[in-house]
């Protein structure tokens, strides 16, 4: 089994060193390492240069002839790579040492999974840990992870703020199944990709956190500012939460439901589809029943007890929660 490492930069001087050097102590070295640089202005692309001439590793090193943007600039890297396996890398965090040995060991143990992602520990910007997870933040629980245990994860990554990019792992040979990666819905690159594979393989979860992920000021997801103390910390932890747990509107599901079908129904041929695409109209029809409840609240009751009933709020929204909304909204 081919392991590549797909890995995106711009300007990450600061804390690019220890993400190479991590990858380059790992236990199960990867067989080749992609770099897309999309046109840093530090001094990013010196670090990239010496990194490759010392390396025993094969680098690919790409410097983009324009900015691409970080979902565009990760759609390349991962169109280079040659691996049987790619795994995302982000360029400001740490990996473990023993990552991709035991996504490695993953992959071969059940030969079904097409995608693997793990937890991670959240650090700050000198890598102290700060006592937080990363599936806690997300929201992805005891419930959520059985029904990715059980072949249901659909369910879970359809929200695409779960699989986070630089845990993820997947074969590539789904690569012309998520990408182009869609540039006019809410959701980026990591949720695309972990969703439209997860509709035609199975997915595996690893509890354990295989990198550190730090938050620093320069970061797009949380807090900006510098963090000197513990309110500040926790500030851009709650900030990191509220990120990613947010709900997408019922306008941008429905986009998302939509792009989604046209991607499944163009790869038909290749792939079963049809657990995927009774899933997107499971979906659309409990959206369409939430958007045309009737004004009086009596006559809201009965539709809104057949989607309890057939589970769809547990499944969609947030049971019983949003249930209620809905009923006195």
């Amino acid at each position: 089994m081919k392991i590549s490492v797909a890995m995106c930069t711009y300007d990450g001087a600061e804390f690019l060193p220890a993400q190479l050097e991590s990858i380059s102590a790992q236990t199960r070295i990867p067989d080749e390492i992609v770099i897309c640089d999309d046109v840093s202005t530090d001094e990013t692309r010196e670090i990239l240069s010496k990194f490759a001439g010392e390396s025993t590793i094969p680098i690919l090193l790409n410097s983009n002839k324009q900015n691409l943007g970080s979902v565009k600039n990760f759609e390349q890297a991962i169109s280079l790579c040659t691996g049987d396996v790619i795994a995302l890398c982000d360029q400001d965090d740490v990996w473990r040492r023993e990552k991709l040995e035991l996504i490695e060991q993953t992959f071969r143990q059940t030969p079904a999974v097409g995608l693997v992602f793990s937890d991670a520990e959240i650090v700050d910007e000198e890598l102290n840990s700060l006592n937080r997870r990363m599936w806690r933040q997300v929201g992805f629980g005891r419930r959520k992870r059985r029904l990715v245990h059980t072949g249901r994860a659909l369910e879970v990554l359809i929200t695409g703020w779960i699989v986070t990019g630089a845990t993820m792992s997947f074969r590539s040979e789904f690569t012309k199944l998520c990408l182009p990666i869609p540039d006019d819905i809410a959701m980026i690159h990591d949720g695309w990709i972990a969703l439209t594979i997860a509709a035609v393989a199975e997915v595996a979860a690893i509890a354990q956190p295989l990198i550190e992920y730090r938050q620093h000021r320069r970061q797009q997801i949380g807090a900006r500012t510098p963090a000197k103390n513990s309110a500040v910390q926790l500030g851009r932890i709650k900030a990191l939460e509220t990120a990613y747990r947010r709900r997408n509107s019922n306008a941008d599901m429905h986009k998302i439901l939509t792009t989604f079908r046209e991607r499944m129904l163009i790869h038909k041929n290749s792939y079963d589809i049809r657990k995927a695409l009774s899933f997107i109209a499971d979906y659309s029809f409990h959206l369409n029943v939430r958007a045309n409840l009737p004004r009086n609240r009596l006559n809201r009751l009965p539709r809104i007890l057949r989607e309890l009933v057939t589970l769809r709020y547990h499944e969609y929204a947030n049971g019983f929660k949003s249930a209620a909304k809905d009923l006195v909204s």
